[in-house]
């Protein structure tokens, strides 16, 4: 049994929905007879990821819409909210799905973080800001699924403001489910979609092929989908290389960095490199 947001005739809009996940997402939906609405930066790809996720919908063209949005911005997003209302009316379904991740240092560019933050953190902070008042108030199920990234929990060395942006999404989801069960009469309720390996435009590297450790955009959805019927709000996606025992040691670990007062990222320490094999294969594979 699936959600009861996820009815036929229903509304989800998807950020970040030109490709990946958010493109693997929007099919999805449209194929249980939802209406879509697709949104991402204006071009060809948006146009054609529409015409796609129209192919798949039982109602066809009619039932997709695409809306050129830069989730950076807030106006952008104010818009968004108000066109998919006037057309569609009430929304059950919002996955704030937009993501980039062009690479960032501590001491490197600043374009590069306030870029990643820019979409990373305010695209999901005010996309679920703008859209949760009305989803509030129409009374009936509703979900918002937020993007987030195990390198948010496990923060490894490298891309300093992807991390910060997605551990900053975490946090913002958690406090954002709270608010919304104690919010009196509220049916909407948050998720936290953590990813694992999966091939996307994203992580793709230059490769053209999807690697042998990596999951499928699909395989990622459908372990979504499973997991908001059951009513979870950790959604930890497994890989073919990681399993959930895995990750679970390795965000242990980490939080164990601050009750163990080791340095921080010791994972990544040379000092705790045997310490850190020990515990991984003690219950991990």
């Amino acid at each position: 049994m699936s959600h009861p947001a996820f009815a036929p005739g229903n509304v989800a809009v998807v950020t970040g929905a030109a490709s990946g996940i958010g493109l693997a997402a929007a099919r999805h939906f449209a194929t249980l007879g939802m209406y879509v609405v697709l949104t991402d930066l204006a071009g060809d790809k948006l146009e054609k990821a529409a015409a796609e996720v129209a192919a798949a919908s039982p109602g066809g063209a009619r039932h997709v819409t695409a809306i050129a949005t830069d989730v950076s911005r807030l106006d952008t997003l104010e818009a968004l909210e108000r066109e998919v209302h006037q057309r569609l009316g009430d929304v059950h379904v919002l996955m704030n799905n937009a993501g980039i991740q062009p690479g960032s240092a501590i001491l490197g560019p600043m374009a590069a973080w306030e870029a990643t933050l820019g979409v990373n953190l305010w695209g999901v902070i005010n996309g679920s800001r703008v859209f949760a008042s009305r989803m509030i108030a129409h009374g009936k199920p509703a979900v918002i699924i937020n993007t987030g990234s195990k390198q948010g929990i496990t923060t490894p060395p490298g891309d300093p403001a992807y991390n910060v942006s997605k551990a900053a999404v975490k946090v913002f989801t958690e406090a954002l489910e709270h608010e919304l069960r104690n919010t009196a009469g509220s049916q909407v309720h948050a998720h936290l979609l953590i990813p694992g390996f999966v091939y996307t435009g994203l992580t793709a590297g230059g490769r053209t092929e999807k690697p042998a450790g990596a999951w499928t955009s699909e395989q990622t959805v459908g372990f979504m989908m499973e997991s908001l019927a059951r009513g979870d709000f950790y959604i930890l996606c497994p890989d073919n290389d990681v399993s959930r025992a895995t990750d679970e040691r390795r965000i242990l670990w980490a939080a164990g960095d601050i009750v163990e007062n080791r340095p921080p990222l010791s994972r990544w320490h040379p000092k705790y490199a045997d310490a850190f094999k020990a515990f991984l294969d003690k219950d991990g594979d």
